[in-house]
């Protein structure tokens, strides 16, 4: 359970390298950034999305909102209850608790 409990926050914390940057990305459309505007999902749906939000968080020393929302996106998608539990757990530890490292 431990060794699982680590691959899993590692795996949070290098989730972010994992989303392309700008180079990577095809140029949005004018329609397409003004769909970010509208819509959240639409946002973050889109690689070159998640690189404008990523970089303004950055900025704003909040890179921790979008793993805890990726973490959250990810236990949408899960099935298995046991996971599920130890999953909230450690999404509660993480980034929800007084004494989280990442506290949101």
């Amino acid at each position: 359970n431990e060794d699982r409990e680590r691959a899993w926050r590692a795996s949070r914390e290098t989730k972010l390298e994992t989303i392309p940057n700008c180079e990577a990305c095809t140029k949005p459309t004018p329609e397409e950034v003004r769909g970010w505007a509208q819509s959240f999902d639409k946002l973050m749906k889109s690689p070159a999305g998640r690189n404008v939000f990523r970089e303004f968080l950055r900025t704003e020393y909040s890179e921790e909102n979008m793993l805890f929302w990726l973490a959250c996106e990810e236990l949408k998608n899960e099935c298995n209850k046991h996971t599920i539990d130890e999953k909230a757990r450690m999404i509660y530890e993480d980034y929800i608790s007084i004494l989280s490292p990442k506290e949101v």
